[in-house]
């Protein structure tokens, strides 16, 4: 968010913040579950009170509807970039499964769940997902950016959320029907950023998002899950002329 921070910083006070249990610091070893992240957007909502807006990209978007459903003007204009409800795993086989709980279980454990982390989270693999998910400019990801990246997944503690995140395990919602009446329920106004070749399964449901009545969306020529950070001055554009803000 820190790009699109800088562009939106001359008219407007800007707060980043991380999801718990993600970020470069080091993290608890806590069985991170979506009731400890439906709290944290609770407590920063109420910490920032009447925001202009408040912008969440994927599974951050979909814990701002869930809360915004139920506590009106909390968040001030909805900015939506790729928003999801659905863990890469889920996702690619289209359903959960038990095994993913136990998997992530396991991933608590000294020791083997840090050596089974490393056989899903290392340099081969980040590199595929990015690419192939994450980034649609293959250039984009440059040694600095992929070592920030690397940073990231290397900080102490950082399996316990990112494999959960990847099982499924931090979902906020457990099907598109009710990711959508969620929506339904948000009376404040939304907006929806994603890139067009964002991966089919889940720019299906950015669409069936953006289809609702009420709902302003833009589809930008290019970006993938993380469009917010390949193409953040189209992003932020996007996000300005929502808000009426000058360009």
């Amino acid at each position: 968010m820190h790009p699109i921070s800088e562009l939106l910083n001359s008219s407007f006070r800007c707060v980043a913040v991380d999801l718990p249990g993600f970020g470069s610091l080091p993290r608890p070893p806590t069985a991170w579950a979506p009731d400890a992240y439906r709290s944290f957007v609770a407590f920063i909502l109420d910490r920032f009170s009447n925001p202009v807006a408040t912008v969440a990209a994927g599974h951050a978007a979909g814990y701002l509807i869930g809360h915004v459903a139920g506590h009106p003007g909390s968040a001030g204009r909805l900015c939506l970039v790729a928003p999801t409800w659905r863990g890469p795993l889920p996702t690619m086989m289209g359903r959960r499964h038990p095994a993913f709980r136990a998997l992530s279980r396991v991933v608590d454990v000294p020791g083997l769940g840090t050596a089974l982390y490393r056989l899903n989270v290392n340099r081969p693999m980040i590199r595929m997902m990015s690419l192939g998910h994450v980034y649609s400019d293959r250039s984009w990801l440059t040694a600095q950016r992929f070592a920030e990246k690397l940073q990231v997944t290397n900080a102490i503690g950082a399996r316990h959320a990112s494999f959960r995140f990847v099982a499924g395990e931090l979902d906020p919602m457990t099907s598109r029907d009710e990711f959508l009446q969620a929506a339904r329920r948000v009376k404040d106004p939304i907006l929806v950023v994603y890139g067009a070749k964002t991966p089919l399964r889940s720019k299906s449901e950015m669409q069936a998002l953006s289809e609702l009545p009420g709902i302003s969306s833009v589809e930008l020529p290019e970006g993938k899950l993380a469009v917010h950070e390949e193409f953040p001055t189209e992003t932020a554009a996007a996000i300005r002329r929502f808000l009426g803000a000058a360009p």
